[in-house]
């Protein structure tokens, strides 16, 4: 069977972009640059995009290209049944962020509209808990349906599945071939609006002043190399199944550094736009930047509102710009982790992509309606948390060790990268994945694990955000577990006739 194919390299570049840069970068990277010493955080942010991210990306992008299949058909191929079963855990990490991610974006396409008028008034906080979310239920309780989020949440579904009903030429590569430069240019009218602002100076200050101290501090190393690896869009099988469309001579590695480099230079962007309207805030209120300065939901549905509010002029514009930023850098990575799915789907079973879409994306969307309830955002806040730390940090982990380690495929993947590639893979490849990435994803969820368990169920309200055992058990750690056991499910079916058969490059 003929596999589909991206129409040229800037498409599937563009396409990794676009996963790779999304609401993380424009709502995360400033403040943890901020909270981890300034200007110095990018020291080991460089050090950690270089040594994690690139390497990473180079491997996950060899494994796709070389074996051609989606994730769990990719590492089947490489060693099978022993293998595929990662695939489908990665495959069951991007459904379960699928569906609430969806919901942020459709948050962002009414703030959009809301910009405007500002219609979320001078208190953005209780707009934004009480009239918007209608956040009126106990965690673990959903309500009715808040009809303001289900709409837009619809036409967030219908617009990704459609695009990707589209094909990978048609439909993905088409898509961001839109979305990218239109996310570039309105964000860049937005970060050149910001930094003229009164007091822009101040809140860049914070952000680039460099605390050289907090160098010497470990927390702000694994800080780096746990943002880098969210950010890329590691271990979401998301990078295996766009790699796998490319054209048999393809430069892998170039590949990676160009979509890392792309990537983190859209962070340092959202810094500069991020802090110096925060800088903006703090001169009004005439307060320290630190005061201001927050991440997530905080920062763009409560902090960014209000600074629209105090804006000198044509403040709907620079709101509808911003909110506009938010959603087009959404739906780019919503559509790749989608792909992951539709394509195991597809290849798994043996049928056509549409159908893969209608299942796939048209199941993930009746989930996405539990948090367009009234209890939705507890639903989101403690399954992302959860699907993050112990999902894709616990899988990164076992990819680099089983791939470099237990299946010793190191070499034949630098073998094939380095045949089709203009910058050679050394040594200093295999030491980064073999070595360094895992003592530092090994600390990282050591660290997780003891902070989450040795304290957390001893009492009723010991858990993360103080949610009850109940909540935190079937919501958190059960969807975590849940998703790596119904991957190892997954992988037990034999593959269909057309995939199952396949013979491998030299």
């Amino acid at each position: 069977m003929e596999r589909s194919q991206w129409g040229t390299r800037a498409g599937f570049i563009m396409a990794a972009v676009g996963s790779a840069v999304g609401l993380g970068n424009i709502w995360r990277f400033p403040y943890v640059a901020f909270e981890n010493g300034g200007g110095a955080f990018f020291i080991p942010y460089l050090f950690a995009l270089l040594t994690a991210g690139i390497p990473i990306l180079i491997m996950e992008f060899t494994i796709g290209h070389k074996y051609r299949g989606s994730a769990p058909l990719s590492f089947f191929r490489m060693s099978g049944k022993k293998a595929e079963w990662m695939g489908w855990w990665a495959i069951m990490v991007s459904f379960v962020i699928s569906v609430y991610y969806a919901v942020i974006i459709a948050w962002s396409m009414r703030y959009t509209i809301f910009s405007f008028n500002q219609a979320w008034g001078e208190d953005t906080e209780g707009f934004l808990f009480n009239e918007f979310l209608q956040l009126t239920v106990s965690p673990g309780q959903t309500g009715s349906i808040v009809w303001g989020i289900f709409i837009p949440l619809a036409i967030v579904w219908l617009v990704t599945l459609g695009i990707l009903f589209g094909g990978v030429k048609k439909g993905i590569e088409l898509a961001n071939r839109i979305f990218i430069p239109t996310l570039v240019v309105v964000f860049l009218i937005v970060v050149i609006r910001a930094v003229t602002l009164d007091g822009a100076m101040l809140g860049l200050d914070a952000f680039f002043k460099p605390d050289f101290s907090a160098i010497m501090n470990p927390e702000v190393w694994v800080a780096a190399y746990g943002h880098i690896f969210f950010s890329l869009s590691i271990a979401f099988a998301i990078m295996i199944t766009y790699s796998s469309y490319l054209p048999k001579k393809s430069d892998i590695t170039n590949n990676a550094f160009i979509t890392g480099f792309a990537n983190s230079g859209f962070e340092l962007l959202a810094g500069i736009g991020v802090f110096a309207a925060l800088g903006f805030m703090a001169t009004q209120a005439d307060v320290p930047v630190a005061e201001v300065a927050s991440a997530g939901v905080g920062l763009a549905f409560v902090v960014f509102p209000q600074i629209i509010n105090q804006f000198p002029g044509m403040n709907g514009l620079f709101g509808a710009l911003f909110f506009l930023s938010l959603t087009l850098a959404g739906f780019t990575s919503l559509i790749s982790i989608c792909e992951t799915y539709i394509a195991g789907i597809s290849e798994k079973l043996g049928v056509k992509r549409r159908s893969a879409v209608l299942f796939g994306g048209g199941f993930a969307a009746l989930v996405s309606i539990l948090f367009a309830t009234q209890g939705g955002l507890f639903f989101l806040d403690i399954v992302d948390y959860f699907i993050n730390q112990f999902g894709v940090a616990a899988l990164g982990l076992v990819e680099v060790i089983m791939v470099v380690w237990v299946l010793r495929k190191a070499d034949v993947l630098k073998g094939h990268a380095n045949a089709i590639s203009d910058i050679p893979l050394g040594g200093w490849w295999k030491f980064c994945l073999g070595i360094v990435t895992p003592i530092v994803l090994g600390y990282m969820m050591f660290g997780l694990i003891r902070l989450n368990v040795g304290q957390n169920f001893e009492t009723d309200t010991g858990n993360y955000e103080g949610y009850t055992n109940m909540f935190t058990l079937t919501a958190g750690v059960g969807v975590a577990v849940g998703a790596l056991v119904i991957g190892i499910l997954l992988s037990i079916g034999k593959w269909h006739k057309d995939h199952a058969q396949f013979k491998e490059d030299e």
